[in-house]
């Protein structure tokens, strides 16, 4: 795991945080390309929460291009890559964990009749190496077949364990029938012996 924090940039937080939905969970190196593309305008950062009066992007309805946004973020996305590789880890399999954004203390522009607040966000990373185990598909895949295998193993593990508890029960009746003969001649001999 490595993290990285910002502290009081001088972004847009609705803008900060429509950025950190749409790229939380994504490969770092995934959410880098797309955070270019969107510096250069070739992509567009769909809007689902702070959408009143944003324009309609082909294909992802409200959208924008939060240029300065964006390439404050990719210099987030760059430092916890670099802390990442500082503690070892494989920076090609870095998947974004956690990124949040949140409103910072806001300082005032200069103005003598009126004063405008900054905008200040502070905006927290987390990364962590993606398990090398298998692809999601075949994990999936492995999930979906595994309840049937288990039904179809725990139906053949009790027929052989009735089947068992039968012939078990058989043979003690068989032998309790031969053992209670001779229990009853003993007690007859140890009778006509008394």
């Amino acid at each position: 795991m490595a993290k990285v924090t910002g502290r009081s940039l001088p972004i847009s937080t609705k803008q900060s945080i429509e950025i950190c939905n749409f790229v939380r969970y994504k490969e770092l190196t995934k959410a880098k390309d797309f955070l270019n593309k969107v510096v250069e305008k070739k992509a567009a950062v769909p809007f689902t929460r702070f959408n009143g009066d944003v324009g309609h992007k082909r294909k992802l309805g409200p959208a924008r291009f939060p240029v300065k946004t964006s390439k404050e973020i990719i210099q987030l996305l760059e430092s916890v890559e670099a802390n990442a590789q500082f503690k070892g880890l494989d920076t090609s399999r870095l998947i974004i964990n956690h990124i949040c954004a949140n409103k910072a203390g806001k300082q005032f522009h200069y103005g003598r009749k009126r004063r405008r607040q900054m905008k200040r966000t502070n905006i927290d990373v987390i990364v962590e190496e993606q398990k090398q185990n298998e692809d999601k598909k075949a994990v999936e895949k492995k999930t979906k077949e595994t309840p049937a295998l288990i039904s179809k193993d725990a139906k053949e593990n009790k027929q052989k364990e009735q089947s068992k508890e039968a012939s078990t029960s058989k043979s003690t009746e068989i032998e309790g029938k031969k053992e209670q003969p001779k229990q009853n001649e003993d007690k007859k001999g140890v009778e006509k012996k008394k």
